[in-house]
């Protein structure tokens, strides 16, 4: 399912297509080597979730959620559990949206839930998660994986959306980036689903490739075993990151795949969320599909 990219401030989608080519050109005079001999391309990436703009003291504050994310300074972000004319408790705004045109970025929102409105004419109920980005953002998709639906009485493991991915122009080097929220119960059942799921679209891409995201679960767990043999642990030794306070266990995590080198990561210290957001620093050695 093909979802419409979310303008940035005074930029549209059609902008943002048309700046894509001039992100491929060379400055004038250089010469650039293809392929792998290339230079390496830098890329800051993080993961937050964002809890709906709410912070550690549950309360809807989508300014300090603003400042949390621009104090990362990344130039590609995964937020989980964003709002978009969702209900009360983020005053009906539509969060993806919002967020992108505070801190100029483009976004693409990719909705788990996705509901009538509760009166007439008023924009559809949506939650999900997201991917802001300050380069072009040349395809964006929602994919499906695994769910156990919290919106139903007695539900049972299905596909559905919510499996956020983007392909991102980074002067020149383009990279897969994908946005996650894994199941948070504590059966491992449908985490190890889900796991599955995601190999299964990420071997349908070339290319090097991000996962950011809310696991649910700490990288060691079982149910995990399988993504680390396509993937690896961007801070492996990285801090714990939930709750925001006193936190007692890493389970947002930045994986990439081997043709990615790291850095160096960091998870910052914020109530912003009741999660603390991890950045990490990359280098891409590939450029362009």
């Amino acid at each position: 399912m093909r979802l419409s990219i979310h303008r940035r401030t005074l930029l549209g989608t059609a902008l943002a297509a048309a700046l894509a080519p001039l992100s491929l050109a060379a400055p004038a005079g250089a010469t650039e080597r293809a392929g792998s001999a290339a230079p390496p391309v830098a890329l800051r990436v993080a993961t937050y979730n964002i809890h709906a703009g709410a912070g550690e003291d549950n309360v809807f504050d989508l300014a300090r959620t603003t400042e949390a994310i621009r104090a990362l300074d990344a130039d590609v972000v995964g937020l989980q559990e964003v709002d978009v004319h969702w209900g009360n408790r983020s005053n009906f705004i539509d969060e993806a949206e919002e967020l992108a045109d505070r801190l100029g970025m483009w976004a693409f929102f990719a909705p788990i839930y996705d509901f009538d409105p509760l009166t007439a004419g008023a924009p559809r109920r949506q939650y999900g998660v997201a991917v802001l980005s300050r380069y072009p953002i040349l395809e964006a998709e929602n994919n499906e994986i695994t769910r156990l639906s919290t919106q139903v009485p007695n539900p049972v493991p299905a596909p559905a959306p919510g499996f956020a991915e983007v392909t991102i122009n980074v002067r020149g080097a383009h990279v897969h980036v994908y946005s996650t929220h894994l199941d948070y119960r504590g059966d491992p059942t449908v985490r190890r689903m889900q796991v599955a799921d995601t190999l299964n679209i990420l071997a349908a891409d070339s290319g090097p490739k991000v996962l950011v995201g809310d696991l649910n679960a700490q990288p060691g767990a079982p149910e995990l075993t399988a993504l680390w043999q396509d993937l690896r642990d961007a801070a492996p030794a990285g801090a714990k990151t939930y709750p925001a306070i006193n936190p007692v266990k890493r389970i947002d995590v930045i994986s990439v795949s081997p043709d990615i080198t790291v850095v160096g990561t960091d998870t910052v210290a914020t109530t912003a969320s009741d999660h603390r957001p991890v950045v990490a620093d990359l280098l891409l050695h590939q450029r362009g599909n």
